[in-house]
């Protein structure tokens, strides 16, 4: 299994909007800078994925699963992008700030620091695992 990040301004779709989404989930879409396509080429059903509150928060909120592969994606009129579709899996008992990962020295190399403004990344296997466990899991 691989980890990853996604990113959104809770005011366009919000990690509540998400949960209530349900298990059908909702389509990852309007994804356009290349390097994150090639993140959501890479996923895998089954993946999981920090579900982040961009400039509003600033926080990993809950746990997201991917439960459809990359396809073209329906709002790209050019035909380059793609999203995958996701679910809500869980909720952080407590959010992680980016605050707080960025005081933390082991969290340097991290994606969501070096790459703060990219949307869609990866975690490491390291990084999920303390991540979860400052949110409470």
């Amino acid at each position: 299994m691989n980890y990853w990040l996604v990113k959104s301004e809770p005011s366009t779709w919000s990690w509540d909007q998400q949960v209530a989404k349900g298990a059908k989930g909702e389509a990852w879409t309007g994804v356009r800078n290349f390097t994150a396509r090639q993140h959501l080429v890479a996923m895998k059903k089954g993946d999981r994925a920090f579900f982040y509150h961009s400039n509003e928060g600033k926080e990993i909120v809950g746990i997201a699963e991917i439960i459809k592969e990359a396809y073209p994606d329906p709002t790209d009129k050019t035909g380059k992008f793609v999203c995958v579709d996701i679910k809500a899996d869980k909720p952080l008992k407590t959010p992680v700030t980016m605050a707080a990962i960025k005081a933390d020295k082991k969290f340097a190399d991290m994606a969501l620091v070096k790459y703060s403004r990219l949307s869609v990344q990866p975690v490491t296997a390291d990084e999920w695992k303390m991540i979860c466990k400052m949110g409470g899991l």
